[in-house]
């Protein structure tokens, strides 16, 4: 076996390459993998139809995976299972041969994909997220008849351990629920963690696990005392912390006015909250204050996220903290309506507010973002103008160290 030599066995002047060739290197890279996995997949497959595992006593082909390649059981079995199910699924077949498409989303295809949906599945996957691919399969999988025997293990086997650990005098408590009963759980704590407020800079550096800790206390203590809303319960609201910015309506409309903070800054804070419109007098006392309206409709949010899932941004897979955001602002005339707004995660709503990106509509009709330097951003990784392997070659020399000598080496080592 030819071995890879370390990049840091070489130290050339020039070896940095711009991010952007880096990036096109890893997706070429990433694409070969995919149908270099497409090849074993098929390899493994005629093992096991011409049982080559009884060579070597062993009782199954995924046991000889297991020992023969290294593999974790369930790993051995999983790719045992797609080798076969790819026999009846040509359409997706050919796609994973050719690298577009994913391990991780063939994986998935495969447990509910038919020679009559596979078309329609295969769609989809190209043009979507791996994450995107395994719910939807997921989803489709919860309506065939062993969906509910499922959910009903899945409901026995429910239950909550308490570790004490004395020494340490620490509790160590594990649960295991349902997966839509465990998303409640993890609402409610975010809810909990809400309703304590900000803390003070010496609190600045404690992790996300341990306020969930926090908010477990307060569900514990609200509960235990009755959920009375006494200080710690967690029947507060959002409405409970107000925030209030001024700004004039000129200045949101882009013309000449004032505001508390910058204007982009209080778009994106009233593209998802509660508005009170106020008329100042001329010395900027209030003369009249409207009702209070929430911007995007309760009703309608709960619709966005049926539709977005979390955060729309390529890539991100947020769910919390996440904001719908008029992709043409209400105050330059755009509508609160489902065409008009779509959820973002508090990072990347900053970033298309503050940050110089942008959402535009491509020929189809659909959104898409843009980079601050105008490059689009493709929905998801494998795009047939990104897995041309020009100059794949000459970046891999670049970052192991320029020698033009080890690409046969490298392309012999991976095949072995």
């Amino acid at each position: 076996m030819t071995a890879i030599v370390p990049a840091t066995a070489h130290h050339p002047s020039d070896r940095h390459l711009a991010i952007d060739a880096l990036d096109k290197a890893i997706v070429n890279l990433s694409a070969r993998i995919n149908a270099s996995t497409y090849e074993l997949l098929i390899l493994i497959r005629e093992f096991d139809e011409r049982a080559g595992w009884l060579e070597w006593g062993l009782e199954s082909c995924s046991q000889w995976l297991h020992w023969r390649c290294d593999l974790s059981q369930s790993t051995a079995r999983e790719k045992v299972r797609v080798a076969h199910a790819l026999k009846a699924l040509r359409s997706i077949a050919i796609a994973f041969s050719e690298g577009r498409l994913s391990y991780s989303k063939v994986r998935a295809l495969t447990r509910v994909a038919t020679p009559v949906n596979e078309d329609a599945l295969l769609g989809f996957a190209l043009s979507t997220t791996a994450a995107r691919v395994e719910e939807r399969c997921h989803q489709m999988r919860n309506t065939l008849p062993g969906a509910l025997e499922a959910a009903n293990q899945a409901h026995a086997r429910r239950e909550v351990r308490a570790f004490r650990d004395v020494e340490r005098g620490t509790m160590t408590l594990t649960v295991e629920l349902p997966l839509e009963e465990g998303a409640l759980v993890c609402q409610a704590l975010d809810k909990a963690v809400e309703a304590q407020g900000e803390k003070g800079p010496e609190f600045e550096a404690e992790s996300w696990g341990a306020q969930q800790a926090d908010g477990l206390l307060t569900i514990a203590r609200s509960y235990l005392s009755g959920g009375s809303g006494e200080s710690g319960s967690a029947s507060s609201t959002a409405d409970a912390y107000q925030v209030v910015v001024h700004v004039d309506g000129a200045a949101l409309q882009g013309e000449e006015g004032r505001s508390d903070s910058a204007v982009e800054s209080v778009k994106r804070l009233c593209c998802d909250g509660s508005v009170v419109p106020m008329v100042d007098g001329a010395n900027g006392e209030p003369l009249s204050v409207g009702r209070k309206q929430r911007t995007v409709p309760a009703a309608m949010k709960r619709a966005l996220w049926s539709r977005d899932r979390g955060c729309s941004f390529p890539g991100c897979t947020h769910r919390r903290y996440v904001d719908a955001h008029h992709i043409r602002h209400w105050a330059d005339g755009g509508e609160t309506s489902m065409e008009n707004t779509m959820l973002l995660c508090s990072a990347h709503h900053r970033l298309v507010h503050e940050g110089g990106y942008e959402i535009r509509k491509d020929t189809s009709g659909g959104w898409y973002f843009r980079r601050p330097d105008g490059r689009a951003i493709p929905r998801c990784g494998y795009q047939t103008d990104d897995i041309v392997d020009d100059g794949i070659d000459d970046v891999w020399n670049a970052v192991m160290g320029g020698a033009s000598a080890e690409a046969p080496a490298r392309g012999n080592a991976m095949r072995q």
